[in-house]
């Protein structure tokens, strides 16, 4: 029963969160997820992803961090043991490299295709994401951005983290504020809003997010209206831009039919599924 529990651990439930809230995933706790008993195996297609990302121009070391832990035996001696602190983009190259004959790798491969990162993928890798995996990507981002602001914000006196957010909101979306977009998509109470946008809209959310964070520290912004009042200025200027260009405005996007919370949990549950149709 031990093992069949632990086959059916998903990518999420074994992802973990660091203090400064960037994602990550060891190597032991994914190899039985990727259905892999043996580590000598396991790391010979750690190995492979490692190639894979010199030969792409991008640091190992940042992607492959090696760490050693101590692991109980039957006779609960301890013995040290090599792993590895891996980022989405590392495990998305080890089910590249992994036996495609198994499902599972299939299903890793689209869950990590998303990056966190823009510097870890190339122009060309991006375009070639379909359309839920742009949102997975630029999701990732916003989120990161997010955490960045509101360090920053903090720094600049903000106390109403919501009221501040509704600011940058209505500067770029002509006047509406988080609840209004929610109700506008169509939105379940407290449903996350960038979660139910595509790729473009996020985007701009994530220029809005970024542009305020750097403007906040370069004015050396210390109170919380002064905040407030740049976050609304810069999605206002944001919007400017881009009706200048001819643009679509950011509400006038269409809302995408999946969630990716659903998406998540659609992708979860067909591994689920197969970890048990293997275990049977």
């Amino acid at each position: 029963m031990r093992k069949i529990e632990k086959k059916n651990k998903t990518f999420e439930d074994i992802k973990h969160i660091d203090e400064n809230g960037v994602e990550f995933w060891y190597a032991r706790e994914l190899m039985p997820v990727l259905q892999y008993s043996n580590w000598q195996n396991f790391e010979k297609i750690i190995d492979k992803a490692k190639i894979s990302c010199k030969n792409s121009g991008i640091s190992v070391f940042e992607h492959f961090i090696d760490i050693n832990k101590l692991s109980k035996r039957a006779n609960n001696a301890e013995v040290e043991i090599k792993d590895y602190e891996l980022t989405r983009y590392a495990c998305y190259l080890i089910a590249q490299n992994g036996d495609s004959r198994k499902k599972v790798i299939a299903l890793a491969q689209t869950y990590f295709a998303v990056q966190t990162r823009k510097q870890e993928i190339s122009e060309k890798e991006y375009t070639s994401l379909t359309e839920d995996e742009k949102r997975f990507y630029q999701r990732n981002l916003t989120r990161k951005g997010n955490y960045s602001l509101n360090q920053a914000a903090k720094d600049a006196g903000v106390k109403n983290f919501d009221r501040f957010h509704n600011f940058g909101y209505k500067g770029l979306y002509n006047g509406e504020t988080a609840d209004d977009i929610a109700k506008r998509k169509g939105l379940r109470y407290r449903e996350d809003i960038l979660d139910n946008m595509g790729s473009d809209e996020l985007i701009a959310n994530l220029f809005r997010i970024s542009q305020t964070e750097q403007k906040l520290k370069k004015d050396n912004i210390k109170t919380e209206k002064e905040a407030n009042k740049t976050h609304y200025h810069i999605g206002k200027n944001i919007r400017e831009v881009i009706a200048k260009n001819g643009g679509t405005m950011p509400e006038d996007l269409p809302t995408p039919e999946k969630s990716l919370k659903q998406l998540e949990k659609e992708n979860n549950k067909s591994l689920k599924y197969m970890n048990r149709q293997e275990s049977q």
